[in-house]
């Protein structure tokens, strides 16, 4: 009886997906499900709790260090959240404090016009979904074009390959999103 209603719910489900084409497969793509689906995937620099020796950073501030390709979130005086990071490449490295000003689940991606200017060959918008360059959420940095963000692209998380943007994996991107507010302080450092 119960694997009868497995394989009946795993039918409905690909009938769905099947008869309703894009829009019906479109939950697979953002939302609720793709993040669960994001928790599968591998990563090569996981998440850990670490020793945090730097008082200067009280709790719930973002540290992101350039140097060492990683992403820092402050849990108190003594601890703190690691996560791997992909950062600018050579010549878009930057460094500075800003403030979290707003943040986005599957935002859609409208590249800046710098960027625009250096490839014309990239779309004027992106709908937010699996593909898009901003993975599953965004945290925008001030009033910069910088953001902190998932990524599609995992392979370059511990890598200087982005514009000037901190790029995260998807599953790592929505644990800090869920920690941090409008209002949280980011410091980078080169």
């Amino acid at each position: 009886m119960v694997r009868t209603k497995a394989y009946s719910a795993l039918a409905l489900f690909f009938g769905l997906v099947l008869a309703g084409g894009a829009q019906a497969a479109n939950f697979l793509d953002r939302g609720p499900v793709a993040d669960f689906v994001n928790n599968f995937r591998l990563q090569s620099i996981p998440s850990q709790t670490v020793a945090w020796r730097h008082p200067e950073y009280r709790k719930g501030t973002i540290v992101v260090s350039t140097k060492e390709r990683r992403l820092y979130y402050v849990l108190g005086p003594t601890r703190a959240i690691e996560y791997g990071v992909g950062v600018g490449r050579e010549g878009f490295t930057w460094s500075g404090v800003k403030t979290i000003t707003a943040k986005k689940e599957w935002p859609d991606w409208r590249p800046p016009a710098a960027m625009l200017k250096r490839r014309p060959d990239l779309p004027r918008h992106m709908a937010g979904g699996q593909d898009n360059p901003l993975g599953a959420r965004a945290l925008y940095l001030g009033s910069s074009d910088y953001r902190i963000h998932g990524s599609n692209e995992g392979d370059t998380i511990g890598e200087a390959v982005s514009s000037g943007c901190i790029r995260m994996t998807n599953r790592d991107v929505v644990d800090l999103y869920d920690r941090v507010k409008v209002g949280t302080r980011v410091v980078v450092l080169k």
